[in-house]
């Protein structure tokens, strides 16, 4: 389809010529969608079938990360930085910050994204002397949208108020936002079927407030207006959210282009702390905001048929900076630099190539959104060292409950300790 590198043979002195098929690929994002949440991993809450499904067919990671909290992840997601270097205040997209979706469509992708956009500003962050602060969604390198919150806020569940490339903003009456993205996702890949796209959807699904879905019987008496926020609605919020990613599989199957489409699903950070929920039969509070597992461990599967291995499991550290080098390798076989990205590409786990996997993940957390303190630390999936000196072991203290004693740890935890602290500095 498009001719990316020549690939000169060691065993003869003629040129072959090897030809790389720019896989479509579509990143999705759910919102407040902690680890334990996907019947996958462990939920006795909840059922993910969709998403088992898609799990069972390509790859299932169980260490990756996100920050704790919704913009600095999507910031940090779709400019491959830590947030210490871009990330200027919380719903703000640094203007001069280039994306993901620029990237692919330098490399000939017609590029589309839907759901919830929150990076133009609001509020008194709109200004800063006397100019809006923050990122439009062409601006950022996307062709055509469909999204909530970007400079209007309205609903974005029963009743939502969008905004959109072709029709600008307006509200769809009785409908339910959720299911306006999709229809919008399915109609861009209809039209761009036979040419390299990339569709990103940071979900508004299952963020609060907890509502009714439109499977519910209460959905078509609910009052979008009304302060409804009850966490007894979660359950079947993350259910609607699974029969959408239904949807979008089913239509990039019927369109035929499955097996030239990677599909991958992550959530932004850890769930709603009004939130508890049971994994392999045990209580866990969400913990959204915080620097625990609890706020930073999310769901994440990978699938690309004939590419990725069915029914693996990924038990490497996947940090949020990774995804833009694996788009970019994934798109173009381009390999970026340290100079533009923070990020290791994992593509080649993916595809069963060699790899050298992550050692640790750097975090600077500065929220700048309610009382959430700032913290800096690096982790691998066994210890835990912050800024401040504050250490803890996560494979059996996940919450950070107990703090050790680096003097009392025996010479193998003090040697990671080390390293920790030489990341630390070099972030610094």
């Amino acid at each position: 389809m498009v001719l990316l590198w020549t690939v000169i043979s060691c065993k003869s002195e003629k040129k072959e010529v090897e030809t790389h098929q720019q896989p479509n690929i579509i990143l999705i994002m759910a919102d407040d969608l902690g680890f334990e949440t996907l019947g996958v991993n462990g939920s006795n809450s909840y059922t993910t079938p969709k998403l088992d499904r898609l799990a069972r067919e390509g790859m299932r990671f169980t260490h990756c990360y996100s920050t704790p909290l919704c913009t600095p992840s999507r910031v940090q997601l779709m400019t491959g930085k830590y947030n210490f270097r871009n990330y200027i205040g919380f719903g703000m997209l640094d203007p001069n910050e280039k994306t993901f979706g620029h990237y692919l469509k330098e490399e000939g992708y017609t590029t589309f994204v839907a759901g919830k956009w929150q990076l133009l500003g609001n509020g008194h962050q709109q200004e800063l002397a006397g100019n809006r602060v923050g990122t439009m969604p062409n601006a950022a390198g996307f062709d055509e949208f469909c999204l909530w919150q970007v400079d209007e806020r309205g609903s974005r569940y029963k009743d939502p108020l969008l905004s959109t490339s072709k029709k600008g903003i307006q509200e769809y009456p009785g409908r339910f936002g959720p299911d306006i993205f999709v229809d919008e996702i399915n109609a861009f890949m209809r039209s761009n079927k036979d040419q390299p796209f990339f569709v990103y959807y940071p979900m508004v699904l299952t963020h609060d407030p907890f509502v009714p879905t439109p499977e519910n019987p209460e959905f078509m008496d609910f009052d979008a207006n009304s302060k409804t926020n009850d966490p007894k609605y979660f359950g079947e919020m993350v259910q609607y959210m699974d029969r959408l990613l239904g949807r979008l599989v089913a239509e990039v199957e019927t369109l035929g282009i499955r097996e030239n489409t990677l599909i991958m699903f992550v959530g932004d950070n850890g769930t709603d702390r009004d939130v508890t929920s049971v994994i392999n039969n045990e209580s866990l509070k969400g913990h959204k905001g915080y620097t625990t597992n609890a706020g930073t461990h999310v769901p994440f599967i990978a699938s690309w048929p004939g590419h990725i291995k069915s029914g693996s499991i990924n038990d490497n550290l996947i940090d949020f900076t990774d995804f833009l080098p694996t788009l970019m390798e994934t798109a173009a076989q381009k390999k970026l630099g340290q100079d533009v990205t923070d990020g290791l590409s994992f593509y080649p786990q993916l595809v069963g190539e060699d790899y050298t996997p992550r050692d640790w993940i750097f975090c600077h957390y500065a929220p700048n959104w309610g009382k959430f303190e700032n913290k800096r630390y690096v982790q691998d999936k066994s210890w835990k060292l912050y800024e401040s000196g504050a250490l803890y072991d996560l494979s059996s203290d996940g919450l950070e409950q107990q703090p050790l004693v680096l003097e009392e740890q025996p010479p193998h935890v003090k040697e990671r300790v080390e390293t920790f602290k030489k990341v630390l500095a070099e972030y610094r």
